[in-house]
């Protein structure tokens, strides 16, 4: 992912990627190159990263079919609408730096990239017994994207006009996702995926209608549901040895902190 992200920060003529905003790096001169306000784990449910903001051990036992987890969950994750803030701030901070005008300019002309959602579903939604037996998971969406509606009206009041925003992944192929809601399946679970494909759909419908609403707004839909299943569902023909496991601790549940270059059981062989 890191090797990624370098290539594409390369591509588009930047030195270095954007640091996170909450970082000791995003001050002065770095924040005319971007910041990266993203929280893991948050969502566009604001109470996904509710679950993620104690500043304790927090133990969630999770049972399935046939498995029993426990999640250990160690983080600080800010909501959507904290990110906002955080981004007001930032432009404030931006405009002290190069003058109001410059600073809108900037902000206009600046692409900005959203990821969310997967979270929603996999870490809230699924093993949320408040949220999937009060909503089906159709009705969720409809959730979500009245938030991502909302997000996309905010940013473009605060000055944002070009902006990505990712699809949700195939879920259902996650090793988490395989592993907790799979019935002892090595397959993708396919109810999830599909659940992935309705709210992508919704995205794309969603994300036009916004396009109609305000003339200046450069909204593209970027659609990572479909290489990722290519490469899972035909790993050789892509360059890849394992799709079933991740790269971390038993390479069936491991995310977040659990998964770093010194836990045990960290591959060697990442690439592939």
């Amino acid at each position: 992912m890191e090797r990624l992200l370098r290539q594409e920060t390369e591509s588009l003529d930047f030195t270095d990627h954007q640091p996170a905003y909450m970082s000791d790096k995003a001050n002065g001169e770095m924040l005319l190159i971007g910041a990266n306000f993203a929280s893991a784990a948050s969502g566009y449910y604001n109470a996904t990263e509710i679950l993620y903001v104690s500043q304790k051990v927090v133990f969630i036992s999770v049972c399935t079919f046939k498995y029993s987890f426990i999640y250990l969950f160690l983080q600080n994750a800010l909501s959507l609408s904290q990110q906002l803030e955080n981004y007001k701030e930032y432009k404030n901070k931006l405009a002290a730096i190069t003058g109001k005008s410059n600073a809108s300019s900037i902000i206009s002309n600046r692409i900005h990239l959203i990821s969310s959602g997967s979270s929603d579903f996999l870490q809230n939604y699924y093993m949320n017994p408040l949220l999937f037996t009060s909503y089906t998971p159709n009705m969720f969406s409809d959730i979500l994207i009245e938030s991502y509606d909302n997000f996309i009206q905010n940013l473009y009041e605060l000055g944002a006009r070009r902006v990505g925003v990712t699809t949700l992944p195939p879920l259902g192929c996650l090793p988490a996702a395989i592993t907790a809601f799979g019935h002892g399946s090595n397959q993708c679970v396919g109810r999830l995926n599909n659940n992935a494909i309705s709210f992508n759909n919704k995205l794309n419908h969603r994300s036009q209608r916004l396009k109609r609403r305000f003339s200046k707004l450069k909204l593209v839909v970027l659609d990572i549901y479909s290489p990722l299943y290519t490469i899972i569902t035909k790993p050789d023909e892509n360059g890849f040895a394992e799709v079933r496991r991740a790269c971390c601790g038993t390479g069936l549940l491991e995310t977040s902190i659990l998964c770093n270059q010194q836990s045990i059981g960290t591959c060697s062989n990442a690439s592939q």
